[in-house]
């Protein structure tokens, strides 16, 4: 019956015919592995067409729902972290079996007469490939593939006479947003696969027509394709096949967080356009200017390549062409590595990139906690503390402040050398106020009490305060808050050693717990209630021991729920301890720091009330107080500071 069948579908479609062409070619010196690479390359494409349509079925191409229906298939679809693994990780395949591919076919002299037709079909193909790549990388819309492919939209800019209508027309307007995703979408999933597939039909066909191009006919017996070479080419498969597998099993295609318009420091190209992101960077590409470095140079390598078969016409062409591939590709891995070896190097770049991963752990942390909204995951990390404070801070704090030693952000803060002529060597700047990282914690509490000239001793390298010392010593009458010279700066001074003995070990304590209580935030411990009572007294009514006289109410107008009455003027300049530390008092704080119930004349903050939105304020003093929701990622830790 089954042959018959067989027989019935031959007559109609001669596909008996066809199969015995396909298999039964001859290949003269035998089977050999050098000839496994374009099977390996139409077998890599035929897996990404299968896994990009199982991806397609639930992909959702917009601005506000491809991240989230890429972050569906990575955490939520039956093996979709499988499936979109092996997508990506086969792309990256298809780029090194292209090199090895090209190095063969040159070295072989399968591009040589009467062969050049198939080896220019073949340079179309690699540009498709890269297409795809490059296409497919935005896809996601995560902050990663956003930016590094702005930087390609941004190259096809530089195109000489046309390249911002190419742009433009790339980007689908004159700004990136969801026109450019879907342009993108098209480009990737339509016009590209299927000219891959119509280039790839000619590049077979031509091929076939011409046969193989043996070095040393003599090697071995002539065979035919099947079985021999079918095995082979089956197990170099196979092989690519596994490699795939294990990377997207125990590697897996990274998801950074939602794309957005914020600054992204940790932005790189796929490793495999590396070397020309490394070669723009050299000073002298970068001072002739992007075009060259980008369209220039790549368009005169690629014109190179296309006439290999052309230079081969000549006495000793194609040792050159061999020459120039091999120096190319040692060029290529050398600036790869280097572009590696700088990156790993670079503190500023290691901090952006965990950064970024924070960011891409927090979202997924929003998203157990809240779920996505309807305007997208990213708006959980624009309303997020814990992920914008640590920006804020960086853009309006660190000038001053540190976190940790850093800026927030993980960055140590830089500044020219003052000693270098050229200003081009960057040294650690120096803090000119307190490091907030446990701000209004214990150790923060304890610190002013009982420390108060060392905690704040960073003040010493501020201009303000250096200008105040010329003053006074032109006999001005300059009232500051000096760490070594103030009301509080003495009395802690003066009872230090009181106030850290045995006798008023409990009412030092007591005292700091209360001040924690008012602040509002403990560091995660729980405020001892009765403690935090009797500190309250010690503050208002005083009762140390060990001779110490003056307390709190002495200089502070206001104390926990508490009035002292004591005059304006007197009280000018002590901030007020109704709930110093707090939400509250860090938001009135940051809008007027020179009001009356906080630093008086003696400020030298800048106030914020028109420096920040409302909203940023909110995140900025949420992130300080550690009132987000909860989080098992670590911040960056502390930076050893410089010596002062």
């Amino acid at each position: 019956m089954i042959p018959k069948l067989l027989n019935w579908l031959d007559d109609r479609t001669g596909y008996k015919g066809l199969l015995n062409e396909a298999l039964y070619e001859r290949v003269p010196g035998g089977a050999r592995w050098r000839y496994v690479w374009g099977s390996t390359l139409v077998f890599t494409f035929v897996l990404q067409m299968l896994t990009g349509v199982f991806l397609w079925t639930a992909y959702s191409p917009s601005a506000q729902t491809a991240w989230e229906s890429v972050y569906f298939i990575q955490e939520h679809m039956l093996v979709g972290d499988i499936v979109r693994g092996i997508h990506h990780f086969a792309a990256q395949a298809m780029i090194v079996l292209l090199a090895i591919h090209l190095m063969q076919v040159v070295i072989d002299g399968a591009y040589k007469a009467p062969r050049e037709v198939n080896f220019w079909l073949g340079l179309v193909l690699m540009q498709i490939v890269l297409g795809l790549s490059l296409t497919g990388y935005l896809l996601p819309w995560d902050q990663k593939g956003y930016y590094a492919t702005q930087v390609s939209t941004n190259i096809v800019g530089a195109t000489p006479l046309i390249g911002p209508q190419l742009q433009q027309l790339a980007q689908g307007g004159p700004e990136y947003g969801h026109h450019t995703l879907t342009r993108f979408f098209a480009m990737h999933a339509g016009i590209l696969p299927g000219l891959l597939i119509a280039f790839l039909v000619l590049h077979i066909y031509v091929f076939r027509r011409h046969g193989l191009t043996v070095r040393d006919p003599a090697h071995r017996p002539d065979t035919t394709f099947w079985p021999d070479q079918v095995l082979k080419d089956s197990v170099a498969c196979l092989a690519v096949l596994a490699v795939v597998l294990l990377l997207a099993v125990f590697k897996g295609a990274e998801l950074s967080a939602p794309a957005s318009t914020d600054p992204y420091a940790a932005a790189r190209p796929e490793w495999y356009f590396l070397f020309l992101f490394r070669f723009l960077r050299f000073h002298a590409v970068e001072s002739i200017g992007l075009e060259f470095g980008a369209i220039y140079v790549p368009g005169a390598i690629m014109g190179l390549i296309t006439l290999m078969p052309i230079i081969a016409w000549w006495k000793g062409g194609h040792r050159f062409n061999v020459a120039f591939l091999c120096v190319l590709a040692a060029g290529i891995v050398g600036l790869t590595g280097m572009a590696l070896y700088e990156d790993a190097r670079d503190p500023a770049h290691q901090a952006a990139i965990a950064e970024a991963d924070r960011d891409a752990r927090r979202v997924r942390e929003l998203i157990e906690l809240a779920l996505i909204p309807p305007t997208g995951a990213g708006t959980l990390l624009q309303n997020d503390p814990f992920t914008q404070g640590p920006r804020l801070f960086a853009q309006h704090c660190k000038a001053c402040h540190r976190y940790n030693g850093h800026d927030g952000r993980g960055r140590q803060v830089m500044e020219p050398d003052r000693n270098d002529p050229s200003h081009s060597i960057q040294i650690p700047a120096k803090p000119a106020a307190v490091d907030l990282a446990n701000f209004a914690s214990r150790e923060w509490m304890r610190a002013v009490v009982v420390d108060f000239s060392n905690h704040f001793a960073v003040w010493k390298n501020a201009n303000w305060y250096h200008k105040a010392l010329e003053k006074r010593a032109q006999g001005d009458d300059v009232d500051i808050l000096d760490p070594d010279d103030s009301e509080m700066a003495d009395w802690s001074r003066r009872n230090r050693a009181a106030l850290i003995s045995e006798e008023n070990r409990e009412n030092l304590d007591a005292l700091i717990e209360f001040l924690v209580q008012r602040a509002g935030h403990s560091g995660g411990g729980r405020v001892d209630a009765a403690k935090a009572a009797m500190g309250r007294r010690l503050a208002v009514e005083g009762g140390w021991k060990g001779g110490i006289e003056m307390t709190c109410s002495d200089c502070h107008s206001t104390i926990g729920d508490e009035f002292v009455d004591i005059p304006d003027d007197e009280a000018d300049g002590y901030p007020n301890l109704a709930e110093y530390g707090s939400e509250k008092w860090l938001d009135s704080f940051l809008r007027n720091p020179a009001a009356t119930q906080h630093y008086g004349d003696r400020n030298q903050m800048s106030a914020y009330e028109d420096r920040l939105l409302d909203q940023d304020l909110e995140l900025l003093v949420r992130w300080l107080s550690g009132n987000y929701l909860p989080t098992e990622i670590p911040l960056p830790g502390p930076v050893k500071p410089e010596p002062q």
